[in-house]
């Protein structure tokens, strides 16, 4: 729905569970001219994993990386690391906007991703504290019951068959919820720390060549001869080596003559640059893995997708008595079949992490500080917890914290080019870019290098989104969706609105 923010002083470092237990220090910024082969903006999961492919398909390519924030500072560190095969919303939706065909090759195509990755991260030795779960899929009235069988039957058709349906009492075995009346659950979702990931597959990139600068924001783009030109500033924050070399013992006087000489090698590059810049770059080609910050760079695909908020609480860890009223045995990871759904997991120490996708928009795509905290989101989100979970009623939730999700009207990623293929960019994940966005790397890079792949042969890379209508009418068209989604949500059927949707191809009922 379109919202409005109550601002809190927490930074999103801190008040996001994952980021807060960070321990990196941070990239310095571009300071100066550089040149590369190809450029990534934005180190979040998409442009580490197009960094690591790029690399194990062409090493001798110069790759540097551009982040306005810290790598994962978006999304990737913000979501709830509920890591699954979907590429698509559901497998109903991918037959509405592909074709059975393509749905098929799509939910085929999903458990091989998961696979791949899963390898990668036990090959590469990267510890996300990794936890093979499964997902439970859960039903909290009749019609959702129902929705659940009809998951499983489309499932089935499309050759996917571990799929398990439950009756009450066996969904309650997995997490004991009176509200339960149905589950799915399927056994090849994991959870993970999305930061420690997204840290694991960064020095993995470094490992391979590639150069990262952080706190680095790009001011201008175009182009050059036979390339692109990235002109850039670093944010507050870069020149921060100070307190977190304090941290680690290292001695006043020593960080004050290393940060005399960081400040004098500035000084000396700044004079070699534009009026007005503090770095430029330029390379053959440049790849936006920005998600749903791409139309602040890129303003041209700000038709393609909106960019929505999700918001999350993580308790404090759970005694054992608490985990043994639970009954979490298996500790998989829950989503309800609400269109604004609560999804939850717990993290290593035993933390609930409880979430939801009321995905609230913001008018005029904005995305930015000032979203990242709805009083309002987390007061609703503890009185969803409470009805869930009566007996842990005075459960303590230390941490909230919003990020962006970037939807697409089919509710799946697009790829594409610009600029006579001198600009890539591929976004648009609608809450599944944990697991999709390793196919995404892939896709970007054969892009980028010009390699054949069967992966560009697919529909949502060939074809765009429909796309949605400018403001206002944009805010006014969320608004009216929100309000007929929430009537579904209350047992009713859809309504005109979102019967033509599903006409036009768009879907937001199935």
């Amino acid at each position: 729905m379109v919202s409005t923010v109550t601002p809190r002083p927490r930074p999103i470092e801190n008040a996001c569970f994952w980021l807060a237990e960070r321990r990196r220090k941070t990239d310095p910024p571009l300071i100066g001219r550089r040149e590369a082969d190809i450029v990534i903006i934005g180190a979040g999961f998409t442009g580490l994993w197009t960094a690591t492919f790029l690399k194990m398909l062409d090493p001798s390519r110069e790759i540097v990386v551009l982040e306005q924030g810290i790598a994962a500072y978006g999304a990737s560190g913000r979501n709830a690391g509920m890591l699954g095969e979907a590429i698509d919303h559901s497998h109903q939706l991918a037959i509405t906007h592909f074709g059975r065909a393509e749905a098929a090759r799509l939910a085929r195509l999903g458990v091989e991703n998961l696979g791949n990755l899963l390898r990668f991260l036990e090959e590469r030795r990267i510890d996300c504290d990794l936890e093979r779960t499964g997902q439970l899929h859960v039903a909290l009235t009749p019609s959702q019951v129902e929705e659940l069988r009809e998951a499983q039957g489309v499932a089935q058709e499309l050759g996917l068959s571990h799929y398990r349906l439950l009756d009450a009492a066996a969904t309650r075995a997995e997490l004991d919820c009176a509200r339960y009346q149905a589950g799915l659950f399927n056994p090849h979702g994991c959870i993970v720390n999305p930061v420690k990931l997204a840290e694991g597959l960064k020095r993995e990139a470094v490992q391979a060549g590639t150069v990262f600068h952080e706190r680095t924001r790009v001011t201008a783009m175009e182009r050059s001869n036979g390339g692109v030109r990235l002109r850039t500033a670093h944010l507050p924050g870069a020149a921060g080596t100070e307190s977190r070399m304090e941290a680690t013992g290292v001695a006043a006087e020593r960080l004050q003559a290393a940060a005399s000489r960081l400040k004098a090698a500035a000084a000396r590059a700044q004079a070699a640059v534009a009026p007005g810049t503090e770095g430029e770059i330029v390379a053959r080609r440049v790849i936006l893995a920005t998600n749903a910050y791409t139309h602040q760079i890129f303003p041209r695909l700000q038709s393609r997708f909106i960019p929505l908020y999700d918001y999350i609480l993580v308790s404090e860890p759970l005694s054992d008595e608490q985990m043994s009223h639970l009954g979490w045995r298996r500790r998989c990871s829950v989503a309800d079949m609400r269109a604004f759904f609560k999804y939850y997991r717990l993290t290593r120490d035993n933390r609930i992490l409880w979430g939801t996708s009321e995905a609230a928009y913001y008018k005029g795509n904005r995305v930015d500080a000032s979203c990242d905290h709805s009083e309002r989101h987390y007061a609703e989100l503890r009185d969803s917890f409470r009805r869930h979970f009566p007996a842990l009623a005075d459960l303590e939730f230390p941490y909230a914290w919003g990020g962006p999700i970037c939807s697409t009207t089919r509710f799946t990623p697009f790829f594409g080019a610009a600029e006579d293929g001198r600009i890539l960019y591929g976004l648009g994940y609608t809450g599944h870019g944990l697991g999709t966005t390793h196919l995404a790397g892939q896709i970007l890079a054969h892009m980028a290098l010009e390699r054949p792949s069967p992966l560009l042969d697919l529909a949502l890379v060939r074809r765009k989104p429909f796309p949605y209508p400018p403001e206002p009418l944009r805010s006014l068209a969320v608004r009216a969706v929100t309000r007929a989604l929430r009537r579904v949500d209350t047992g009713r059927r859809p309504g005109l609105l979102l019967r033509c949707l599903d006409a036009m191809g768009i879907g937001l009922s199935s």
